[in-house]
């Protein structure tokens, strides 16, 4: 097959011809698809090239490992995403940079949060934003990104973190009282 019509396979019709055939080249087509969102995704959370490097191969592999159980319910894209970030948040927690990256659960469920309109993050100035995401926990940012920079779905990005639409739905109005927090304490002089 020329390789100028495997370009025009979709993502799912690859898989297919991967799974059926076991001829690489489909594997290879994915790959190069992927291949700098999954990095991106990686140095976005890790901040480490080297570590983002390595992660990026680990999930490529565990894709490899595991296509023959992609089911089809979410876009191959979606179910790429979900492997990244589920496999760099495994990362960090293990790290011993666990402690400062991630609140506790157990009582983020018991304070009661007022609704921060979205146009409070979409307002702030890039520089002003990109430092308040850096102070945020890593998993808070990162639902945050996947909400308002990859413009995902509620129903996707419960795909992804593996929780329910509800709690997907709390989780970014806590990260955005969060965020809100974060400015005012830094920019407490300008307001």
């Amino acid at each position: 097959m020329s390789n100028s019509k495997r370009k025009k396979l979709s993502d799912e019709e690859l898989i297919d011809k991967y799974l059926s055939t076991q001829s690489s080249v489909y594997f290879d087509q994915l790959y190069s698809r992927y291949i700098n969102k999954v990095y991106s995704k990686c140095i976005s959370l890790l901040k480490d090239e080297g570590k983002a490097e390595d992660a990026t191969q680990e999930i490529f592999l565990k894709i490899f490992l595991n296509l023959a159980k992609f089911n089809h319910k979410s876009k191959f894209s979606t179910w790429v995403y979900s492997i990244s970030y589920n496999f760099c948040i495994d990362y960090i927690r293990k790290s011993k940079k666990s402690r400062k990256l991630f609140s506790s659960e157990e009582n983020e469920g018991k304070e009661v949060i007022d609704e921060v309109d979205d146009s409070a993050l979409l307002e702030m100035e890039v520089g002003r934003l990109k430092i308040v995401l850096e102070e945020l926990p890593v998993d808070d940012k990162a639902v945050l990104m996947m909400k308002y920079q990859e413009d995902l779905s509620i129903r996707e990005i419960s795909h992804i973190i593996n929780k329910s639409e509800s709690a997907v739905k709390m989780k970014i109005k806590r990260a955005k009282h969060k965020s809100q927090k974060i400015y005012k304490e830094i920019y407490a002089n300008d307001l």
